[in-house]
């Protein structure tokens, strides 16, 4: 199954969880909950790392409010991992979806 057929699945079963660390960096950022899993929803698929140990990864492009975040995200077997979120920086994205 496809990264966004997945993901929409573990969505729809409320199958996400949100690791400390993508906690502790939506504090810093002020990015809410209700946020991230709009983009984890429904946000574009930037990139993929099928090979990922121990889940497979992938960086999802959402915007609220006109600005880009990046939500970094694990498919393991029975469950979708909030990894970390964060503004995409100018000097490591272009037009927040390719790596410079």
């Amino acid at each position: 199954m496809e990264a966004a057929a997945r993901r929409a699945e573990f969505v729809e079963r409320d199958a996400v969880l949100i690791s400390k660390h993508a906690r502790d960096r939506m504090f810093e950022r002020n990015i809410s909950t209700d946020e991230v899993m709009d983009i984890v929803a429904s946000g574009e698929i930037i990139e993929e790392d099928p090979h990922r140990i121990p889940c497979p990864s992938a960086v999802i492009l959402g915007f609220i409010n006109h600005i880009a975040y990046h939500v970094v995200v694990a498919f393991c077997p029975e469950h979708l991992v909030v990894i970390t979120a964060y503004f995409p920086k100018e000097e490591k994205w272009v037009e927040h979806r390719r790596r410079r």
